[in-house]
């Protein structure tokens, strides 16, 4: 059945077009021409956000931070082995899945810790990232708030994924 619902959709939205007598290759066109415009004028902030995470990781900070709040994290009900997915998940959705990767090679996929960083991984985002791209094409400069706000609430989903998986 889900093979047929783009399908379906498109078909549907051809329909609707032409009942409203509307070109549909022109729109097309220009929503095409809108996107590239868009992914160049990004472009510079999705750089900036991948050589930053490359080079924390490279250099061992990441290595060095995750060993700092280990405790707390611990203390919060984080295991240690889920700290740097929790640390760098914020940053970059594909280092967070190949660290994801490692725990399930090293863990095992139904081991404690795999639940956890799955868990993590389905209730956070790449905040900077999304940050990047959102704010990047708004008049909103002042990120006082919601950079903040959206770490918290990052933070809170890990403890409460941790939570939820150790009754489960």
């Amino acid at each position: 059945m889900s093979a047929y619902i783009v399908p379906i959709f498109i078909i549907f939205v051809l329909l609707y077009a032409s009942y409203k007598n509307l070109n549909t290759y022109n729109i097309f066109v220009k929503g095409a021409k809108g996107a590239i415009e868009l992914v160049v004028s990004i472009f510079p902030y999705i750089v900036a956000i991948m050589v930053s995470v490359a080079l924390m990781r490279v250099s061992g900070l990441t290595d060095l931070i995750t060993k700092a709040v280990s405790p707390i994290f611990n203390f919060l009900g984080i295991p240690p082995e889920v700290s740097e997915l929790v640390l760098l998940r914020p940053f970059t959705g594909s280092g967070s899945f190949a660290l994801l990767n490692d725990i399930f090679t090293k863990y095992g996929a139904d081991s404690y810790i795999s639940r956890c960083a799955c868990v993590i991984m389905g209730s956070s985002e790449t905040v900077f990232y999304v940050a990047t791209v959102y704010f990047s094409q708004t008049k909103v400069k002042k990120l006082l708030y919601a950079i903040p706000c959206a770490l918290i609430c990052s933070l809170v989903a890990a403890v409460l994924s941790c939570l939820l998986c150790r009754f489960m």
